[in-house]
């Protein structure tokens, strides 16, 4: 356990493992870690699944320190993080912290390694990051809506930006992020994920447009166009404008494979698996961007 390795003296600092929901071989594990007594370690277990953002609350609400630390069950801390930390810090009542975090990948990496290979150029993300106690009381915490991994971070640094609470970055404060585990064609299933853009959009439209995302997907909502125009014009009896709309969907399906494979694995079961997912994903993400912008009341492209 890379937190039980840190260069500073073990009395500075408390770990808080907090489970989303209960999970009999995390508690093992961590009370087996605790029975060392090595670092002070403290397990909580909500009594259900309710989210990392809900489970990040119980967490920094327990801590004891000034001083709140974070990062995710997958990631590893270097043995200097905190010391690093530490020596930034001058007391500040209302500041927060931004490390460095290093997601190494593959020589031929699969389209879901780069995309978690981003996390590199995010600037703020809970793998790495400190806020001041004081702070995360001030802005609320974490906004429990986001029940999944995504966004929940970035509107946590939209409040401190809208609070004026200062954000530094410590470039020499690392966290190497590793890519989990994945199965064929997750990009698929993590489409799901942009619901919660819809509430970060509504909640903060231009943090949302400066930081996020600039410009809309247009190229999704042109292959459900073509879709739609294919099926119009084969119902219709006008076989040649439906070849010809299909070929610009095949187009568009292809190109966007094309960006998806050019840095990364070119083996036949990734190309293949690239070609299935560029075909589906358009479909899915304007399905889930739309349930978003229905559930929170918000137009979003």
């Amino acid at each position: 356990m890379r937190l039980a390795r840190q260069n500073i003296d073990s009395a500075l600092f408390e770990v808080i493992v907090v489970s989303d929901g209960p999970d009999e071989q995390t508690r093992s594990m961590v009370n087996k870690i605790a029975k060392r007594g090595t670092i002070h370690l403290k397990y909580i277990e909500p009594d259900r699944k309710n989210g990392p953002a809900y489970a990040r609350n119980i967490g920094w609400l327990s801590a004891k320190g000034q001083l709140v630390a974070f990062t995710d069950d997958d990631c590893l801390p270097q043995t200097d993080w905190l010391k690093t930390v530490l020596k930034h810090y001058k007391g500040e009542e209302l500041i927060a912290y931004s490390g460095s975090t290093l997601v190494p990948i593959s020589n031929k990496p699969h389209d879901f390694e780069l995309n978690t290979a981003k996390l590199q150029h995010a600037d703020f993300i809970t793998a790495n990051c400190v806020c001041t106690k004081k702070a995360l009381i001030q802005i609320g915490g974490f906004d429990r809506r986001f029940k999944l991994a995504w966004r929940e971070d970035s509107d946590l640094e939209f409040k401190l930006i809208e609070q004026c609470i200062p954000i530094i970055k410590l470039e020499d404060a690392y966290v190497v992020h590793p890519v989990r585990r994945f199965p064929w064609a997750v990009s698929i299933k993590e489409q799901r994920k942009v619901i919660y853009d819809a509430l970060l959009f509504k909640k903060y439209p231009e943090l949302y447009r400066r930081k996020i995302s600039r410009q809309t997907a247009w190229n999704y909502y042109l292959v459900l166009l073509f879709t739609l125009l294919f099926v119009y014009f084969i119902l219709n009896g006008s076989p040649y404008l439906a070849f010809a709309n299909l070929c610009a969907l095949f187009a568009l399906i292809i190109n966007f494979a094309w960006k998806r494979t050019k840095n990364a694995d070119r083996s036949l079961k990734h190309v293949s698996e690239m070609l299935f997912t560029s075909f589906i994903i358009p479909y899915v993400a304007i399905y889930w961007k739309t349930y978003g912008a229905l559930k929170y009341r918000v137009l979003l492209l």
